[in-house]
């Protein structure tokens, strides 16, 4: 049985092919998972605990056998919201819930639950239940999420300096 153990930080070798399989978001957190690739084979997923295998990701076996990862579409809740206001809303809400939440352009969608449609019906937004991939934000402090990295010229943000201005450092550690 192939094992993919690496994830690459590039595009898929020239030349090379890959297998693909279809994963739930639910499936593409988990570092350790038994598969069965489109194609009918059986394998493996063994990554470091704590990455998101993200749409597009491309795994490898030691020996340069490819597979890429693609979300499949599962039930989510989605809410379409023309009104910016209303939309920051919605966002505010679940994210002060810490919910996986995809913002799309006009759109928030996370994974189906009925308490979280009814506070959104609440504050006047409308969902529908659909079958779509699920995508969601990393989150500002998410480790790396399997080839999609940000590499830019920040100190990294550790995230120590002081929110409150009453001079304590609340020393956050995310």
């Amino acid at each position: 049985m192939k094992i993919f153990t690496k994830i690459l930080e590039d595009d898929l070798p020239a030349g090379e092919s890959s297998e693909t399989i279809n994963l739930s978001f639910d499936d593409r957190k988990r570092g350790r998972l038994k598969i069965v690739t489109d194609s009918g084979n059986d394998a493996g997923i063994q990554i470091e605990r704590g990455l998101v295998l993200r749409h597009g990701t491309i795994l490898a076996t030691d020996n340069h056998e490819y597979l890429t990862v693609l979300a499949s579409n599962e039930t989510v809740s989605t809410a379409y919201v023309k009104d910016a206001t209303l939309f920051a809303r919605g966002c505010y809400h679940l994210g002060n819930r810490h919910v996986p939440l995809q913002i799309g352009e006009g759109f928030l969608r996370f994974q189906e639950d009925y308490v979280l449609d009814d506070m959104l019906h609440g504050l006047g937004i409308h969902v529908t239940h659909e079958q779509a991939p699920f995508e969601p934000e990393n989150g500002a402090y998410a480790p790396g999420t399997g080839g999609h990295h940000h590499h830019g010229d920040d100190d990294s943000h550790g995230h120590s300096h002081d929110h409150s201005g009453d001079g304590h450092s609340h020393g956050h550690s995310h």
